[in-house]
């Protein structure tokens, strides 16, 4: 249970206390449940906004320059920097990411950089939970940044309200090998760096392929965003269709729908990892060593092998 002086603190958005919370829900394993379930009481008004791409897309300098604007329009910023590798070896810290230092300092901006742990997609767990942290502090926007390894960057449309893809003029070529999945999942695209050489080529690629899987979402229209956002340039517009879109979901009762589907997601993923973990213990693990030689040698096939190891969770579990 949380106690009143710890809300006090995060309601203040005292970020020493932020950084306890988020550092007690990254290290728990299965102990976190009643902390976290106290935290997401607390929350549910923060906008949360993905923003993904490839690497080297510019998504951290982005990110930047969109908290810039935000927080000279009064609002409070946190923003959570997924990265594939751990915070310890520095791989979340180089790079663009620099460059959040300055904004990081900020009052009204709390920064976490976050490893993935091991999720196959792009957004841990750890990630998310911490984001209900962040909105229990009652920060106005959440935004998620993914450094976009292949599938990775999927997972931030299962929990974002706004998803940004951004991408460079050199994806122009390769936009129509590209996974539907990537393509589906944004809510508009921005063209960053598009100072480079094929920037145009690239927005006219991006425009034939939405034409030929448009997939409707009510009466939203994809925009294609074109942004140079290290001289940010273009920022203001991307800050803008952000707005729109936001208003277009509370307009239309469709970010209710939105929020309702990403936590059927969310509630699934949970009840899976709780399974999985119930599921493997030690002596189905080393049944499961002894008889995998079977499998090999045609003995036995993975379908009984499976079906044995799930009858004996069923009774085990009554």
């Amino acid at each position: 249970m949380l106690d009143a002086e710890l809300i006090e603190k995060l309601k203040a958005k005292n970020k020493r206390t932020i950084s306890k919370l988020i550092t007690k829900v990254e290290a728990s394993e299965g102990e976190e449940k009643e902390l976290l379930d106290n935290i997401y009481k607390l929350g549910g008004n923060s906008y949360r906004i993905g923003i993904t791409g490839p690497p080297g897309a510019g998504k951290s300098t982005l990110t930047n320059q969109l908290t810039k604007l935000l927080i000279a329009q009064g609002k409070t910023v946190g923003i959570i920097a997924v990265d594939p590798t751990s915070p310890f070896t520095g791989g979340a810290l180089l790079g663009d990411r620099v460059r959040m230092t300055e904004i990081g300092l900020h009052e009204n901006v709390y920064i976490r950089s976050m490893a993935t742990r091991g999720s196959l997609g792009g957004l841990s767990k750890k990630a998310i939970d911490a984001s209900d942290v962040l909105d229990a502090a009652g920060y106005d926007f959440i935004i998620f940044e993914t450094v976009g390894v292949g599938q990775s960057e999927l997972d931030i449309a299962k929990t974002s309200d706004t998803t940004v893809v951004v991408l460079v003029p050199e994806s122009g070529d390769s936009i129509q090998a590209m996974k539907a999945g990537l393509m589906e999942i944004a809510d508009f695209f921005v063209v960053n760096k598009s100072d480079r050489p094929g920037a145009d080529s690239a927005v006219m690629a991006l425009k034939s392929i939405l034409q030929l899987n448009r997939q409707t979402d009510g009466d939203w229209r994809i925009e294609i965003l074109q942004t140079v956002a290290s001289q940010n340039q273009g920022v203001k517009e991307v800050l803008d269709e952000i707005f729109k879109h936001k208003n277009y979901l509370e307009e239309s009762g469709a970010l209710t729908g939105r929020r309702i589907r990403n936590n059927k997601i969310r509630v699934k993923n949970i009840v899976e990892n709780e399974l999985r973990i119930e599921m493997w213990n030690d002596m189905r693990e080393n049944y499961l060593s002894n008889e995998a030689p079977k499998v090999v040698e045609r003995a036995l096939s993975p379908f009984i092998l499976a079906e044995s190891l799930i009858e004996n969770y069923k009774s085990e579990n009554g």
